[in-house]
């Protein structure tokens, strides 16, 4: 029987997975710099955590969520993204009687249901950062400013755009739903089924429909920011000074919502207008304020905002990485294994990546393994070199060869590595 992968998964495999090395390095250095600790919460949780957290009315819930009974026959759900879960861990643990604010940050999986197409999968990876007990624009622009700096880092060779809206607070959000719902009565009718049912449940998610139809029918709908209180107004104001004084380019969208029900006020979006050529806008990241979600899973009330980037659509807009190898240690003959493996272990001391003969292959094949690997340098070893105490080491990018003692070999590699 031969075995293929599921629908919407993919092998991650060289030079592709070489782009991913250096991606979640990135990740992991643009954390440290910005004071966040990483944390792993569980690939599944219990279902009821993301009915009350990403919300009933939105497409996540009613469409793409992998739920499933386990043999207790409990309600568990593969996580379709990443803040509920942390969330959760953060009151269960007991976070957030420490200092605040926090800034937490996680790599990992996620699972939606939905249509494969470029850049899009039913198993994805996401870069994260959350953060904790912090209110105001300052919070904001902070989680937007460490993933622009991260896409700026890694490289990301198509121009993107930040896109920013606010959803006001809660009372905000009741007067705006108000009027919303005024203004969709009058086209209910023509709408999708899918968008009559969020006008019941939550009408801000009818303007997040895929549908052209309702896209048309909607496209005078009142906007957000009209109906902002003076101090959510003044946020938003704040904010956009802030991305302004940092030289961070944006544009105001007011059909801007996200698809989660949990966000308030601040909502971005990071867009790739023409992905891969193809003349399709995608999202590439994107996060908001969510200062009711603690609240909403038993724990006190705590503002938070977050960012997410999908590290799947990242790779693919930097390039796939060739293989690269600091040193490969050639047998020339006339040595032992040992004596060679000696000087490899003396290479990777110095924590640098270094390979050598493990399939007994002439000399001329060894050279060829070490180009196709990507080696910077090659060390010949044989009984000439031994002698000598030396080994030749030929520079593999101009050709170059020269004699190293090899009692100089540790101070001569670090200066190369430099």
């Amino acid at each position: 029987m031969k075995f293929t992968k599921p629908k919407g998964t993919r092998d991650i495999l060289p030079p592709e997975s070489g782009a991913w090395s250096f991606v979640e390095d990135v990740a992991r250095d643009i954390a440290k710099e910005y004071n966040a600790c990483f944390v792993r919460t569980p690939t599944f949780e219990q279902t009821e955590l993301f009915l009350r957290t990403v919300g009933d009315s939105s497409d996540i819930v009613n469409k793409e969520m992998y739920t499933f009974l386990d043999k207790g026959e409990r309600s568990i759900t593969l996580r379709p993204e990443l803040t509920a879960g942390i969330a959760r861990a953060v009151i269960e643990q007991g976070l957030l009687n420490n200092v605040l604010p926090i800034k937490l940050c996680s790599i990992g999986s996620a699972f939606r249901y939905e249509n494969v197409q470029a850049g899009r999968y039913r198993e994805f990876t996401q870069f994260g950062l959350e953060c904790f007990g912090a209110s105001g624009a300052i919070a904001d622009f902070e989680a937007i400013k460490m993933a622009n700096d991260f896409l700026i880092r890694v490289g990301v060779k198509e121009p993107f755009v930040l896109t920013i809206n606010s959803l006001g607070c809660p009372e905000c959000r009741k007067r705006y739903n108000d009027a919303l719902r005024a203004y969709l009565s009058k086209n209910l009718k023509d709408m999708c089924p899918d968008c009559k049912v969020r006008f019941e449940k939550n009408p801000l998610r009818v303007l997040d429909c895929k549908s052209e139809e309702c896209q048309k029918l909607n496209k005078d709908a009142p906007k957000t920011i009209d109906y902002l209180c003076d101090g959510c107004k003044n946020d938003f104001s704040q904010l956009q000074q802030l991305l302004k004084l940092n030289e961070i380019s944006f544009k105001i969208d007011t059909r801007l919502v996200r698809g989660l029900d949990y966000y308030t006020q601040t909502v971005f979006e990071f867009i790739v207008e023409n992905y891969a050529g193809s003349g399709k806008a995608i999202t590439i990241g994107g996060g908001g304020r969510y200062d009711k979600l603690i609240e909403e899973l038993g724990g006190k009330p705590t503002p938070a905002v977050g960012v997410g980037i999908g590290l799947d659509r990242i790779v693919s807009l930097i390039g796939e990485f060739e293989p690269e190898l600091d040193v490969y240690v050639a047998n020339a003959g006339g040595v032992s294994t040992s004596q060679v493996m000696g000087i490899v272990a003396d290479v990777r001391a110095l924590r640098l990546s270094c390979d050598y003969n493990l399939s007994e292959r002439a000399l001329k094949q060894q050279f060829k393994f070490a180009d196709k690997a990507g080696a910077r340098v090659v060390l010949v070893v044989g009984d000439k070199e031994l002698t000598s105490k030396s080994v030749t080491l030929k520079d593999m990018k101009s050709g170059v060869e020269q004699q190293i003692k090899i009692n100089e070999l540790h101070k001569f590699l670090i200066t190369k590595d430099k």
